[in-house]
């Protein structure tokens, strides 16, 4: 290869790598020792996350584990199931329902739910070392943040993938500009797992339809969701 072909080569992998990019909780990345995770027991779930992201791959083999963290044989088997003892991870038996063949996945929601827990008791410390408030509001900031943390959890476990800063916060402009109640998002959120339009765009058009047609709680939505799907 030439020294131009090489920079050709060179420059469209590099621009390859810049599409191919996953989306890495700076969570795991900042707390995974205040877990009790090792160095390779991070990597490891790092790589079940880019498997799934990048690659589609929701569960690699272990062969493909040791291949791509240079562990020796045996050893990914162990660090999983580690993992699946402390929670961190799960296997999940699924069905396509277009197929009806069964296949497992990793299941990624135990690591979000302790890496949610660890932010929102961060927060919780900060908000009372600086402020210092009386106790009502800091039980009220608690379950305001609960309440958010909770969101995080449910999005992130239906998206299957940790949410992004902006996804992050259209949630919190829902909880606390639009003022849409937690139980109507939820109701959005399932109504676009069941339409097949999982994105954020799609739940927010449903919020903003409801709200034009004075849809206030999820016993609303259910009655215009059922009048609408009977049209």
């Amino acid at each position: 290869m030439g020294g131009e072909q090489w920079k050709a080569w060179a420059k469209g992998a590099a621009y390859t790598m810049g599409m191919q990019t996953a989306n890495i909780p700076y969570a795991l990345l900042k707390y995974y020792q205040a877990l009790d995770l090792d160095d390779a027991e991070a990597m490891l779930l790092l790589q079940l996350l880019s498997f799934r992201q990048v690659e589609h791959n929701e569960f690699p083999t272990l062969e493909e584990l040791e291949w791509r963290t240079g562990a020796a044989p045996g050893i990914i088997a162990a660090r999983i199931q580690k993992l699946m003892k402390a929670g961190f991870i799960g296997i999940e038996d699924e069905q396509d329902p277009m197929t009806g063949i069964r296949y497992e996945r990793y299941d990624l929601s135990g690591l979000y739910e302790k890496l949610g827990t660890i932010l929102a008791s961060e927060q919780q410390e900060r908000i009372t070392a600086i402020n210092q408030p009386p106790a009502a509001a800091v039980n009220q900031a608690s379950k305001e943040e609960e309440r958010e943390r909770n969101l995080f959890i449910i999005f992130e476990k239906e998206f299957a993938r940790p949410l992004s800063p902006m996804e992050c916060e259209t949630i919190s402009g829902w909880l606390d500009q639009d003022r849409y109640p937690e139980e109507l998002i939820l109701m959005a959120l399932k109504e676009s797992v069941f339409a097949g339009k999982l994105h954020f765009r799609y739940i927010d058009r449903i919020l903003l339809e409801w709200n034009r047609n004075r849809v206030r709680t999820a016993e609303d939505a259910r009655a215009y969701t059922q009048k609408f799907r009977q049209r």
